[in-house]
């Protein structure tokens, strides 16, 4: 088996580990932000000084601020992974809401200084890495990761402190060739609910603790172990697109899928490109390498979809699998 778990610490010098900053860098890939679209990167340090915080129009309390999520979630990763080594937050926003101070108010814009402007993202995503836990699927380098969106939209802002908070979390795998996130459901919290702090610290908890990091990749590595051919990657590229079109009551009969046009064209795409993930010379691709092809296409995805569809991406590269082995039929390939 070549999932089994690596665990690095600074002193040691195994023959794989990732436990230098230019071995590291040397494993990514260019491309090495996790999601690009429409987003920016930001450090700690601006996200919790100089954004402002959203609040209730009803009471002008502030809702769980976005630098709070992230330190919660570092918190509790320290005290899960005790001993393990926890790199910073990676930071991606996106839709900036601009604002100004009262006393700019009459000022033209290209006249505004620095310190009269107020900013805040309405969309954020981290990633917090754990470089010390290092797995291989197929001489891919895997890492630990942990992280969660937050996105204001998804709040009722008109109304009070106490409403419903909205929080995205997940625990799962860096693929360190491509930066591609992989995100099982038993990883993941599509929607926590929380309205204080305490409730969002005991939500994140209970999801670290349960999560089976083995049975993930036991899942993933399996992929390895089963292709399909140019023909039936043609199908499926074809039944995919054709899914998006069907009536409302044929769809509830099909596995959902969660990408669009934009997706499967780099899909297919880097089935000739991806020098990392593209088919064989005989026109084969493992559904390990079509798994990275959609979550590699995943990363021009919004921030509010992005997970989902990466949980998505392993739902719909197993079920293929079932297909192929003939488990189970399955309308994409079948």
């Amino acid at each position: 088996m070549r999932h089994s778990l690596i665990r690095v610490t600074p002193q040691a010098e195994p023959r794989l580990t990732v436990s230098s900053n230019k071995e590291l860098e040397a494993t990514i890939s260019n491309s090495s932000a996790f999601i690009a679209a429409n987003t920016v990167p930001i450090v700690f340090s601006e996200l919790q000084q100089e954004h402002i915080i959203p609040v209730y129009v009803k009471d002008n309390e502030p809702l769980i601020s976005q630098a709070d999520f992230i330190r919660t979630t570092q918190e509790i990763a320290s005290t899960i992974f005790s001993g393990e080594r926890i790199q910073s937050p990676q930071i991606r926003c996106s839709h900036p809401i601009k604002g100004r101070i009262p006393e700019a108010k009459d000022k033209p814009a290209n006249q505004l200084q620095d310190w009269e402007r107020t900013l805040y993202y309405e969309r954020m995503m981290f990633l917090l890495e754990i470089p010390s836990v290092v797995n291989t699927i197929d001489n891919n380098q895997l890492t630990l990761t942990i992280g969660g969106v937050k996105a204001y939209n998804l709040d009722n802002l008109y109304n009070k402190k106490g409403a419903a908070e909205h929080f995205k979390v997940f625990i799962g795998f860096n693929n360190l060739v491509c930066t591609n996130l992989c995100v099982k459901t038993d990883g993941y919290l599509a929607d926590l609910k929380v309205s204080h702090v305490d409730q969002l610290y005991s939500g994140i908890q209970q999801l670290l603790s349960s999560y089976d990091q083995h049975q993930h990749l036991t899942q993933m590595h399996a992929l390895t172990e089963c292709s399909i051919t140019e023909q039936q990657f043609a199908q499926l590229l074809g039944r995919c697109r054709m899914y998006q079109h069907l009536p409302k009551e044929e769809k509830k009969q099909i596995p959902a899928l969660l990408f669009g046009d934009s997706q499967l064209t780099a899909v297919c795409r880097d089935y000739y490109r991806d020098p990392s993930f593209c088919k064989q010379e005989d026109g084969n691709i493992s559904l390990w390498k079509l798994y990275n092809l959609l979550t590699g296409a995943n990363k021009s995805t919004y921030i509010d979809q992005f997970l989902d569809r990466s949980v998505n991406a392993l739902e719909f590269a197993t079920q293929i699998q079932g297909a192929v082995q003939g488990h189970a039929s399955n309308w994409y390939v079948n």
